[in-house]
Order: C-alpha cells, then sequence, then structure tokens
C-alpha cells in the first residue's frame, strides 16, 4: 500500500490531535491555580456549540459568532468556578470532583431539553474542498483548526508572561500561599483560570463541530481522549499537549486504517495505562520535591 495513504491518515488525524490538545489545556488551565479539573468540561464544548449554532440560526455573521461563543464559555466557566469549586476548595476537600460532574450532567440534560437529542450541521464559511500539500490533501477547515488551536494557546502563554495579571497567574500557580502573602487574590485568580479555560471550551466546540457535527453527545468521547492527553503530556506542560494531541490523533487514525474501526480507541487508553504506570508526572511533567 503506497506511504502517501498513511500519510495522509497520520496528517488528518494529528489535526483532529489538536482538538484533543486545546481541551486539555482547559484542564492544564485550572489545574495551575487550584490544583482542580473541571470535569465537565465536555459538557462545556458541547453546550458552546449549541449556544453558537443558535445564534447562526438566527442570522448572525459567523465572525460575531465566534467571539459571542468564546464569551459565552467564559461565563460557562465561571458558573463552574462558583458553584462546583469555590466552597470545596476553601473547605479543603475534594468535593469538586463530584460537583463538577453533577454541573455537567445538568449542562447535558439542559441541551436536551433544550435542542434536542438529535445531532445537527454546523455551517461555516470556511471552503472543504481539499488541498494538496507536500504529498497530503487537507482542507482548510482542518487547517483553520490548527490555526484557530496554537492562536488560542500563544495568546494565553503570552498573557500568562507579559502581563501583570497574567504573572499574577504564574504566582498562584507557583505557590497560592506566596502569592496570597503578595496580595494576590487567589479566588480571582482561580476565577480567571475558570474563565479561561470555558473560553477554550468554547473554541473547540466551534472548530470542531463543523467536522462532527453538534449533539449532546458530541463531546463525550473527545474529553476522555483530551484527559488522556493531559495526564500522559503532564498537567504542567503546554508544550507537551500539543506534541501528545497530535501523536494521538495520528495513532488513532493509523489505528483504525490498519486495524479497524473498532481500535480507534485503544491507542489512548494503552497511553494512559502506560503513562501512569512508567511516568505518574507526565512525559513532560515534573516530579514535585516536598519538604518533610
Amino acid at each position: 500500500m503506497p506511504f502517501s495513504i498513511y500519510a495522509q491518515m497520520a496528517v488528518s488525524g494529528a489535526l483532529m490531535g489538536l482538538v484533543y490538545a486545546l481541551i486539555a489545556y482547559g484542564f492544564q488551565l485550572t489545574y495551575a491555580t487550584s490544583k482542580s479539573i473541571n470535569f465537565g468540561q465536555g459538557e462545556l464544548v458541547m453546550v458552546s456549540a449549541f449556544f453558537s449554532l443558535t445564534l447562526i440560526d438566527h442570522g448572525l455573521p459567523y465572525w460575531l459568532v465566534v467571539p459571542l461563543g468564546l464569551l459565552f464559555g467564559a461565563a460557562l466557566g465561571l458558573v463552574v468556578e462558583r458553584a462546583g469549586v469555590r466552597l470545596a476548595l476553601e473547605q479543603r476537600s475534594e468535593g469538586w470532583i463530584l460537583l463538577t460532574i453533577i454541573l455537567g450532567l445538568l449542562f447535558f440534560s439542559f441541551a436536551e431539553n433544550v435542542w434536542g437529542r438529535d445531532d445537527r450541521p454546523f455551517p461555516t464559511p470556511i471552503p472543504t474542498d481539499p488541498i494538496h500539500v507536500l504529498g497530503v490533501d487537507v482542507t482548510a477547515l482542518e487547517l483553520s483548526v490548527a490555526v484557530g488551536v496554537l492562536a488560542v494557546m500563544v495568546l494565553i502563554e503570552l498573557f500568562k508572561r507579559e502581563t501583570l495579571l497574567g504573572k499574577a497567574f504564574e504566582a498562584v500557580s507557583a505557590d497560592r500561599d506566596a502569592g496570597e502573602l503578595m496580595g494576590i487574590s487567589a479566588r480571582r485568580t482561580i476565577m480567571l483560570s475558570y474563565a479561561l479555560s470555558g473560553t477554550v471550551a468554547a473554541l473547540a466546540g466551534i472548530l470542531v463541530a463543523p467536522i462532527t457535527t453538534v449533539g449532546p453527545t458530541m463531546a463525550s468521547a473527545l474529553v476522555l481522549k483530551a484527559f488522556s492527553v493531559a495526564v500522559v503530556a503532564g498537567l504542567e506542560s503546554g508544550f507537551g499537549v500539543v506534541i501528545v494531541g497530535m501523536f494521538l490523533g495520528a495513532l488513532e487514525s493509523l489505528a483504525s486504517f490498519t486495524i479497524g474501526s473498532g481500535w480507534r480507541e485503544a491507542p489512548g487508553l494503552v497511553l494512559l495505562i502506560l503513562a501512569l504506570a512508567v511516568r505518574p508526572t507526565g512525559v513532560f511533567g515534573k516530579a514535585a520535591i516536598r519538604k518533610v
């Protein structure tokens, strides 16, 4: 079989893997400041996609729908922080695990009752005609996913490193107690991290919806793979999630093509098991040294 076919499958899978990386990046943003994760992140992806589709159905142009969808995602992230995370963190408990799952189920039920259970197409002005590049065919839609994912991650990293608010984010990430002693509000910083995580989830929904369609279960598989990417890469490495996400996407595509579609999910599970068994801190993570 020609090598070009394998190259085509690997490139297409790697571009899809960037969506896993983007959702995994949302996990990293909240973990950095609060050591908590929103286990309802997939529902934020789905509800934001439905909201954006509703705006399109009401006649709003695509260029306006995208920023409004991102703002909606940020608002959902703040809801999760206030309703499911804040009190648990203040009480130093792990209750946020169950609360974020419950909020995710509520968002899922809300979507089913408002928009229905059927999958719906997501219109986009981005053309889907293939472009021949270096021996493989890619579409402008697939390239838009890559550009969108990398652009938002670069912007957030620049924000964290070049602005005072971003430096507060990094300070709380490094040492929450020391940051508070320096006058930094840990609560507001955690709120910011959840708002950014919601924004990232909304962008993932808008980018992937034209490819997968919009439905209540559209993100159920995506978020599991994204969590695998976050754990394998390490919950503190933005660069790592991009590499691992692309690798997982390419591996899934090749496994589905060569072995069968029934084995498509196997690579992510194998990677997660190996990462937890061999390097629990992640491939790009750093072991934390604690004084006792």
